[in-house]
């Protein structure tokens, strides 16, 4: 039985010293309704929340978990540095065997500077592109999420073209009138602006796969003519590959399709599940990061040894799984599970349209190609709300949101996806009745 009556407590009891009960917005529930279940441990592929109950976990603390929760090494890597000491606000040797490893495995990296989030990459690189460049707009295409920094946390204006909106109070309209927001996956409108204000643009940024609006894959030759036309006009390309470096290949989505970016954002799986973040690129632009440049980026616990020992404990255990098909399985894996997921749901009736790259996966609640920001909010979100709790109840966690994407670890063996397949079975019956 489904009983998360002491999550009620904690959310009830959260709310009074903490915005909406929560740290991030997204665990509030808001998009699905109900009361988000407060979690108290996780094992492999199984999250277990302070009821009780037990979930086969699909959110895998949304990607870095590509192993599972607890594994073995890593933990037992923290374990010995934890003896050391938490953080010194001083070099150590670990740090520059992460980064050793960063730009061994990302041709496009040549130098790299470890921060602490995703975040703090992104506007960092964004800082630094403009500094290198001297100019100042920034052009980043509807949908994809970059962290909230300021002049990215923008929507489009009224026309194709138009300078970005803020989309929360408290971003000045001049921050956001630097930025130009395009749809993903239109190359066409991306070639007509650029050819008009390339002299002002600093940098075209992107998830090269977006994973925050939903998987969105990227149309046959879009990212390279992005690369292209970049170069041609040398303004800097930077790819966001927070959630998709380390997750679809050892060099992220740009091993996977042969494109290096000027500049590239890593996150969560370079922290091992602790909170990490690095920007790197060509040496020539990186060189002008302080202090060897006039660029200023600075943080007390960035590349704290926590952080890079869990990281590098992770990256370790890929490269050696990569060695023997890890990256092909995964994906393999996934793809097997997405079929049959859409199988099961055209069986009872139900349309969905699932995007699958690697070991990422939506499910959108529509029977229409996805493939940029206008198209995935075309999605049922209604029915994704009753799809999500209805596997909930049946012990499969899921994104508390339509345009979030799933992930599947090595810790998920076939006894799990089978039951996921089997809970979704249930699920999509009960939808179509209730229509």
């Amino acid at each position: 039985m489904f009983i998360i009556d002491k999550s009620k407590k904690l959310i009830n009891k959260a709310i009074k010293v903490i915005p909406g009960g929560v740290n991030s917005p997204v665990r509030a529930f808001q998009a699905v309704g109900g009361t988000p279940p407060f979690i108290s441990r996780g094992q492999g592929s199984r999250l277990y929340d302070e009821d009780g109950n037990e979930y086969i976990d699909f959110v895998c603390s949304w990607g870095p978990l590509i192993l599972g929760h607890l594994n073995y090494k890593v933990i037992k890597a923290l374990k010995i540095q934890l003896e050391k000491g938490t953080t010194f606000g001083a070099p150590t040797k670990q740090e520059i065997a992460l980064a050793e490893k960063i730009v061994q495995l990302f041709p496009s990296i040549d130098m790299v500077r470890l921060v602490n989030s995703g975040t703090e990459a992104v506007m960092s690189a964004v800082r630094l592109a403009r500094g290198y460049t001297g100019k100042d707009k920034i052009v980043k295409f509807e949908g994809c999420y970059h962290g909230h920094v300021d002049s990215l946390l923008v929507k489009a204006g009224s026309g194709s073209m138009t300078f970005g909106v803020p989309i929360s109070k408290g971003i000045q309209s001049a921050i956001a009138h630097d930025t130009i927001v395009l749809p993903f996956n239109d190359i066409d409108i991306l070639k007509a602006l650029i050819k008009d204000l390339h002299k002002d643009i600093a940098a075209v940024i992107l998830e090269p796969v977006p994973g925050n609006m939903g998987v969105i894959l990227p149309k046959k030759g879009f990212l390279e003519t992005v690369r292209a036309i970049t170069q041609q006009y040398g303004i800097i390309l930077i790819f966001d590959e927070v959630i998709t470096g380390f997750r679809l290949s050892l060099g992220g989505t740009q091993e996977k399709f042969g494109i290096n970016a000027d500049l590239t954002c890593l996150g969560k799986i370079i922290g091992g599940g602790l909170p990490a973040g690095a920007y790197g690129g060509r040496r020539e632009i990186m060189k002008c990061v302080s202090p060897l440049g006039s660029i200023y980026q600075a943080g007390t616990l960035s590349g704290n040894p926590l952080a890079v020992t869990a990281g590098l404990a992770t990256i370790n255990i890929l490269i050696k799984l990569a060695k023997d098909g890890f990256y092909e399985e995964l994906e393999e894996k996934t793809k097997i599970f997405s079929n049959d997921l859409n199988k099961r749901a055209k069986a009872e009736g139900i349309n969905i349209r699932i995007n699958q790259i690697g070991s990422m996966m939506t499910a959108f609640f529509t029977e229409k190609e996805v493939y940029n920001y206008e198209t995935a909010k075309k999605s049922s979100e209604e029915k994704y709300a009753m799809y999500f709790w209805k596997m909930l109840k049946n012990g499969i966690y899921l994104p508390p949101s339509q345009y979030e994407t799933m992930f599947i670890s090595a810790a998920h063996n076939k006894k799990d996806l089978q039951k996921a397949l089997n809970a979704s079975s249930i699920a999509f019956r009960e939808i179509k009745n209730r229509n």
